[in-house]
């Protein structure tokens, strides 16, 4: 009898202890899920977006979202398409007043504000550079001294002319181009982490070539793992440094991917708008700040200058860091002041 008592007070205590865990459970918020997309080409360049939601359904859509606005922008923003508003504007600007579309005049102000930031380093202005450049590697010769004396009378970022009442766009000499390829990724990723934060995402990373935005936090609460390549051709491991981000960019420049080749010889694909020529004093750098525009435009921007004169830039704004790795020693790094906290051992 005592042993029945035993058991009947054994299970009842079983019993309260299932409905007393169902019931914390339930007063506890459902676990995020995270979705990430495939691979999607946008941009030029290979991208992916995860984004952390409530559910599955719910994360797509973000993820959906925000691949839209990517899209969006890259239909404004592509000059090798005649149908875009920046062909538009590379067309016919010289010759009349161009309205455009809200974000490609917004990304037309911040481009100027870091081109008057960097001294002119960062330069949207480079079309015509980057042409020349091209159709120079194509030939496999280089360029005369004639060449880069014409394309220096149509570079420079004070010969935009913006109408902020109007959103129109002047460009003050006939045969200017501009060319967002250094700022348009950062500034797309930017603007999808705003859609994804708008439809309830409470974490998310957005990936485009390279060009990385993460917010909030993973789906088990972490930060977010970024990796730097390493630019050394002979490397065995991919990665030279791992970062630990949350709120924040980071932005990758190098010729170690992208470049012209003339009498067998690499150009690097960033150009010093100021010299007309390739730019060629640093094999890569990252750099992190709170935002894809300005970690875009900087990473550019430091690439030209070099390691001495982009570290001093640097270290003059706050929230931003970088990681560079030298043209003469891939295996070395220089860091910015700050840089260290982002960095993890793995």
């Amino acid at each position: 009898m005592k042993n029945q008592k035993f058991k009947i007070l054994a299970i009842s205590l079983i019993a309260i202890s299932i409905v007393y865990q169902l019931f914390i459970r339930m007063q506890q918020p459902p676990r995020p899920v995270s979705i990430e997309s495939p691979n999607r080409l946008v941009m030029n360049t290979v991208a992916r977006i995860i984004a952390v939601g409530p559910d599955e359904k719910t994360a797509r859509a973000m993820i959906n979202a925000a691949f839209a606005e990517v899209h969006l922008l890259e239909i404004l923003m592509n000059r090798f398409d005649p149908n875009s508003q920046l062909s538009l504007v590379n067309r016919t600007a010289a010759k009349e007043a161009v309205k455009v579309h809200p974000a490609l005049f917004e990304i037309l102000q911040k481009s100027i504000y870091y081109s008057k930031l960097t001294d002119g380093a960062f330069d949207i202005t480079v079309g015509p550079l980057v042409d020349m450049w091209r159709k120079c590697a194509e030939a496999n010769s280089m360029p005369s001294e004639q060449q880069l004396e014409d394309v220096k009378k149509i570079i420079g970022y004070e010969k935009i002319i913006l109408d902020s009442n109007n959103f129109t766009v002047r460009l003050a000499v006939e045969g200017m181009r501009l060319d967002l390829g250094g700022i348009a990724k950062g500034f797309a990723a930017d603007k999808a982490i705003a859609v994804m934060k708008s439809c309830g995402a409470t974490g998310g990373l957005v990936d485009l070539g390279g060009q990385i935005g993460c917010f909030g936090t993973t789906q088990t609460g972490g930060k977010w793992i970024i990796g730097i390549r390493n630019p050394s051709k002979g490397a065995t491991n991919g990665i030279i440094v791992k970062l630990e981000l949350s709120d924040m960019a980071a932005s990758t420049s190098g010729n170690y991917e992208r470049f012209y080749k003339i009498a067998g010889k690499k150009f690097s694909h960033i150009f010093n708008p100021q010299l007309e020529t390739s730019a060629e004093l640093i094999s890569s750098d990252t750099i992190i700040c709170p935002n894809g525009t300005q970690s875009d435009a900087l990473s550019t921007a430091v690439n030209v200058m070099g390691i001495t004169k982009g570290l001093e830039l640097i270290e003059k704004l706050g929230d931003t860091e970088a990681v560079i790795v030298p043209i003469e020693d891939k295996s070395n790094m220089i860091k910015s002041k700050g840089a260290e906290k982002y960095i993890i051992n793995f």
